[in-house]
């Protein structure tokens, strides 16, 4: 990228930016994408929830049907990184590992990552592929019916995420990463009550079997069909937060029902947002933020062809 002027430059290549991608580019402004190629999304092996692909889809598969639509209207996706936004005259300059350029506006679909167990790349990444290490129950809890099921965490996260794989199978286990499993009286009642089994940390030595996923605990080695952990997630929220707009106490952007920030000019969608990380809801959130985009510049100059 030159020192240049587009109408839009959106942050993060996932669904939320992708889907923002298209909106803008169909409403003819010059949209760029700067994606650092680290979508969660990317890491589904497969998603039976996202509707339309009734056999299924892979992230990876999505993402690239989503890349090659918003290129067909227009958009510009540059593999690179956001490294810094200043608020300049009518709009904003952006800094990224690939250059500078102006921007009218600035959507941030910078989404999480997820906080991952003790194991190394290939192990995880070969658990994920097998449906072994699973992290989204609202996702793909179906999947898991019947099956041994572990919850790797602690605290109200973890009891919840357990209470809420409860309601597919009778064999949950809930299994401290440390040795304190961070609950109180009235949550470990709770579980005793609808059988979640509860196991003391800490947990740790991971191993794909034959037919199951293993980790060490204080009971020993135990194996599992599958195991969720519930560890929280960094919210990438640097940029908004380097701008002064506001946050929540986790670090999610705050935005208006029309996903407007804090700050004039700055919209964001997606995971990045407090709210229900799904496909679904980031793209319907980004079908929000790109429409009050488009209206909101509109106002400063009308979009006369």
């Amino acid at each position: 990228m030159s020192d240049e002027r587009i109408d839009c430059l959106i942050v993060g290549g996932g669904p939320a930016g992708l889907t923002a991608a298209i909106y803008l580019a169909r409403f003819r402004l010059s949209v760029v994408v700067v994606d650092a190629g680290h979508s969660r999304a990317a890491l589904i092996a497969l998603t039976r929830n996202h509707a339309g692909f009734p056999e299924g889809i892979s992230g990876k598969a999505l993402l690239a049907r989503m890349r090659r639509q918003a290129e067909l209207h227009g958009a510009r996706i540059i593999l690179g990184r956001v490294e810094e936004l200043n608020v300049a005259p009518e709009g904003f300059i952006v800094r990224s590992s690939t250059g500078e350029l102006r921007a009218g506006a600035v959507l941030l679909a910078t989404g999480v990552t997820n906080l991952r167990p003790p194991m190394d790349e290939t192990l995880h990444m070969r658990a994920l592929e097998q449906g072994r290490l699973r992290y989204c129950p609202v996702c793909d809890g179906y999947e898991v019916t019947d099956q041994r099921v572990a919850v790797i965490g602690a605290g109200a996260r973890a009891a919840g995420e357990a209470e809420f794989l409860r309601a597919y199978t009778a064999s949950v286990t809930l299994i401290a990463l440390e040795a304190d499993d961070g609950l109180d009286d009235s949550q470990r009642r709770r579980l005793d009550e609808i059988g979640v089994r509860r196991i003391a940390g800490p947990a740790g030595d991971f191993a794909l079997e034959d037919d199951s996923i293993s980790l060490a605990c204080s009971k020993g080695r135990l194996r599992f069909d599958a195991i969720y952990p519930a560890l929280g997630s960094a919210v990438h929220s640097d940029l908004a937060h380097g701008l002064g707009a506001a946050v929540t106490q986790d670090g999610c952007i705050r935005v208006d029902a029309h996903q407007r920030t804090s700050i004039d000019g700055l919209y964001a969608a997606g995971d990045v947002v407090l709210g229900l990380d799904q496909i679904s809801h980031a793209m319907g959130e980004a079908g929000v933020a790109a429409t009050s985009l488009r209206n909101d510049l509109a106002k400063q100059a009308p979009f006369l062809r």
